[in-house]
């Protein structure tokens, strides 16, 4: 049986479905995860959460399908293929679109191919319904209807995010929030700041293999699994 099988007659019935059904699937692929291999627009959970293994240790986040549909509904999809396996964590520091605020950013893969294969996927831009704050996570964007694979991790609360007009979009809208593992995510190592941020179509060209000869130290996702998920 798989969660899309689980009719909600009761809260802990569906969970119990829903987490059995996600041991039963196959471990998601490895390696180059491209846009062509998922059915991006495939129903998504209300809720989920992904577990992920890091190099500072594990990390829990849980998806809110009505803080952003699409967005959310991206996400759910990213993890259940694995993509989010082996991606560097690039960039520790200040918010860039107003001051004050601190985010974790990562999410490009490691090849050219996927990275060029997911710029083209942008999702349409969102209104933020859930305000952020230390630990809510939403999608990177730049311009208009850019929100592809990266995800940003507020360190501090950042509400700033929540009204500030960047690129001619307001706001940065939530998709999760960490469940635990915070303590993990304050030892990811942040001595480049956001210096990689500058070398951005070197990151897009190769990922890891260039950010580890040009910001040694860097730390990654090890593994990110859908781990439960409430229909």
């Amino acid at each position: 049986m798989t969660p899309d099988l689980c009719i909600r007659i009761s809260f802990a019935p569906c969970l119990a479905v829903a987490t059995a059904a996600l041991a039963l699937l196959a471990p998601p692929a490895t390696g180059q995860v491209l846009p062509a291999m998922l059915t991006l627009d495939a129903p998504a959970p209300d809720s989920f959460d992904i577990t992920f293994e890091t190099t500072k240790g594990t990390v829990v986040l849980r998806g809110h399908h009505d803080w952003s549909p699409l967005g959310a509904t991206r996400l759910y999809h990213l993890a259940m293929a694995g993509y989010y396996d082996g991606t560097v964590f690039y960039r520790v520091g200040p918010t860039a679109s107003y001051p004050g605020g601190r985010v974790i950013q990562f999410g490009l893969a490691n090849d050219a191919a996927s990275n060029a294969a997911w710029q083209a996927t942008g999702l349409a831009d969102e209104p933020v319904r859930e305000p952020h704050r230390r630990g809510t996570v939403g999608f990177a964007r730049d311009e208009a209807d850019s929100r592809t694979v990266e995800l940003a991790i507020d360190l501090a609360p950042n509400s700033g995010l929540d009204t500030v007009s960047y690129n001619g979009v307001v706001g940065f809208p939530p998709v999760a929030e960490v469940i635990a593992g915070l303590p993990a995510l304050d030892r990811l190592h942040g001595t480049h700041g956001n210096a990689p941020m500058a070398d951005y179509d070197s990151i897009m060209a190769s990922g890891r293999a260039f950010l580890d000869r040009r910001y040694p130290g860097l730390d990654r996702v090890l593994t990110a699994r859908v781990t439960r998920a409430w229909w």
